[in-house]
């Protein structure tokens, strides 16, 4: 049978893309290398394409390719079966079967496809990794309307090979009819953007925010068929924030098809009223904010060198109110108590934003899901996260910008019983602090409570919904009173102009805050993984010292209820299971022996680089390098799993052996 030419070109380049997906060329690659390696005979110089062939048929390469190319399937069930851990996103063969089978026909829902990427300058020069090779991975991180999407990884380079798409359901909130689809009309008054966030992470498991850009998808809705092309150039962040740094091809399908399409310019025409009223309302704030520092400034001329922070700068270089960055924030079932929240926040890794030759500290505070998926910022990033979730736990909860010891600047959180308690809760280490001000009318001989806390000055509080200034004489933590009701102590703004550009929906530009998303990992399987790395590199640092490894297994056990209680200690902050720990170790060595172990935590999973730190302790040291008669080793690794896969990873050594005096 005969095809007219342009649907040959379309059928090879659909058996192309199929082909790519499949990584065909590099399975057939690592075929040849292997054919050549076990089947070329000395006296031969080449392979023929019937034997190459016959290798392809043997390992079932071609078989493979054919179920493959068969796109259309009445046998749902013959689906590939998904790992857990892969990423949600749908190919297009995927999508096909979902078509058919999950997707509801009474929805709204808009098909996102990444078509390949371009112009990603920076990894012009990056070699193509070879087929098994370790290589630093790019992934696109998506947020919808409470809906979150990872596309799979793909190796960097000049051209990423993006090929996903993601199914974003459109509904409409309070309508009170469920099953009415949206229309173009009431798409049109959604505002929200697709967030696209893009993560590097390199061969160490180090993670980089690339980029972060919010899509507005409403186009498509006065596009022919519903359908439509969209280049989208990426912008770096921070001090690159002004910096292509490449270009990505989006395709959007409204499905099902509109049965009307609005045209461009009522499209072009709402979006332009709402980015003039969002102009607006920042523009009154801004008014506003000026007159209320004026105002601050004449009280006390010395409060212009306080850390009152009204606005601060996100990844993009835009200067967004503080207030915006919180928002009351429910985990579902994925955290139960606000101090599990804490060791939470907590677990995710603190860095602080790179800057580009001297001059200090750059800040940067990201949206929350460029820290999410980061898994790692900096203390305004944690301490804005954990207010979040301790307002979501119904708490009355503020950030706290000032100082710690030395003047450097700092953000924390803090809490306001019912009794006027007041307790500090430090985001970066979970720790928690009762604080009772020190009288500075009590005379010089009066005994003051020490405080345990590290701050040094407060210069304002902030929530959701509320900004107060400090405006007490002196800014020290140690003598301030948070009686926030009273205005001669804290100078409040106007609740309803923080309103106005701060609640959610009430303005164009602000992101949307993303659900938090369960852990992907397996606890016992990474546990088990590190350990084995850990055993391997004892024993390899031990005979480097000429000295031999005997591990004992059931040393190894006894060793994890000391783990689990480290942790649930680190959570509760009580202490539980040492007596019984003791014991059985007690049991386990006998007379005349000597036993010692070494615990120490970690929040991330790198089996090497945790060796390496803990050798730097010399306690430990001491363990891995024992020498002795009758000398046992042992080590026990648990993995601590939380929401977005931060773990909490606690690794115990130990030794016993005969004391011979």
């Amino acid at each position: 049978m005969s095809l007219p030419p342009e649907k040959a070109s379309e059928l090879k380049q659909l058996i192309h893309q199929q082909l790519s997906k499949m990584d065909v060329h590099g399975r057939i690659r690592e075929i040849l290398a292997e054919t050549i390696r076990e089947e070329l005979a000395p006296d031969q110089q080449q392979l023929s394409t019937e034997d190459l062939i016959k290798a392809l048929k043997r390992r079932g390469i071609i078989d493979d390719v054919m179920k493959e190319l068969n796109f259309v399937s009445d046998n749902v069930d013959q689906e590939p079966p998904s790992s857990p851990k892969q990423p949600v996103c749908f190919t297009d063969r995927q999508s096909t079967l979902l078509k058919k089978t999950n997707i509801d026909p009474t929805r709204r829902y808009l098909y996102l496809q990444v078509l390949g990427g371009k112009a990603f300058l920076e990894h012009l020069q990056e070699p193509e990794p070879l087929p098994g090779q370790a290589c630093s991975t790019f992934t696109l991180c998506l947020h919808f309307r409470n809906q979150r999407f990872r596309s799979k990884p793909v190796p960097c380079a000049c051209e990423p090979d993006f090929h996903d798409g993601f199914l974003l359901e459109v509904h409409r909130e309070n309508l009170g009819d469920g099953t009415r689809m949206a229309d173009s009309t009431a798409m049109l008054s959604i505002s929200d953007p697709v967030h696209m966030v893009l993560i590097k992470t390199d061969i160490f498991g180090e993670t980089t925010l690339v980029a972060s850009y919010f899509l507005e998808w409403r186009s498509v809705l006065g596009s022919e068929n519903g359908v439509t092309s969209l280049t989208v150039e990426l912008m770096g962040v921070g001090t690159e924030s002004k910096v292509s740094v490449g270009i990505l091809n989006v395709k959007l399908e409204m499905y099902p098809p509109l049965n009307q399409t609005l045209s461009q310019e009522v499209v072009n025409t709402q979006l332009a009223l709402e980015r003039q009223k969002t102009a607006e309302k920042e523009r009154l704030f801004l008014v506003y904010a000026k007159q209320w520092w004026r105002e601050y400034l004449q009280i006390r001329p010395s409060h212009s060198s306080r850390l009152v922070k009204i606005f601060a700068q996100d990844e993009n270089g835009i200067n967004r109110p503080v207030c915006s960055y919180v928002k009351p924030l429910r985990a579902g079932r994925l955290l139960d108590t606000p101090r599990q929240a804490a060791r939470f926040v907590n677990v995710l890794g603190y860095e602080r934003a790179p800057v580009i030759g001297g001059g200090g500290r750059q800040e940067q505070w990201c949206t929350l899901l460029a820290f999410l998926c980061r898994n790692k910022g900096d203390c305004e990033d944690h301490a804005t996260l954990l207010c979040s979730l301790l307002l979501g736990f119904g708490l009355e909860a503020f950030v706290c910008v000032g100082t710690k010891a030395k003047g450097v600047p700092h953000a924390w959180v803090m809490t306001c019983g019912t009794d006027g308690a007041i307790t500090f809760w430090e985001s970066l280490t979970g720790h928690r602090y009762i604080h009772k001000p020190a009288s500075p009318d009590e005379p010089p001989a009066a005994e003051q409570p020490k405080p345990l806390y590290p701050y040094r000055t407060i210069g304002c509080v902030f929530n959701h919904q509320m900004f107060l200034g400090n405006c007490q004489p002196s800014d020290s933590v140690e003598i301030c009173v948070f009686d926030l009701n009273d205005e001669s102590k804290w100078k409040p703004m106007s609740e309803e102009a923080i309103k106005s550009v701060c609640a959610p929906g009430a303005t164009v530009s602000l992101p949307p805050f993303p659900p938090l998303c369960a852990s992907t990992m397996d606890a016992s399987v990474t546990s088990n993984e590190i350990e084995m790395q850990l055993r391997l590199l004892v024993s390899e640092h031990r005979k480097d010292l000429g000295l031999t490894t005997v591990w004992e297994d059931q040393l190894s056990y006894l060793l994890s209820p000391a783990l689990a209680s480290y942790e649930f200690e680190r959570t509760t902050s009580i202490s539980a299971g040492n007596e019984e720990f003791q014991d059985a170790i007690r049991r386990a060595v006998p007379d005349g022996h000597t036993f010692k172990g070494f615990p120490i935590h970690f929040v991330y999973r790198n089996a090497r680089r945790a060796f390496a730190t803990c050798l730097r302790s010399p306690f430990c040291e001491e363990i891995i390098c024992c020498r002795g008669d009758q000398v046992r080793l042992a080590v026990r690794v648990r993995v601590f799993t939380y929401p977005e896969s931060a773990c909490a990873v606690w690794i115990m050594f130990a030794c016993k052996y005969r004391s011979v005096l």
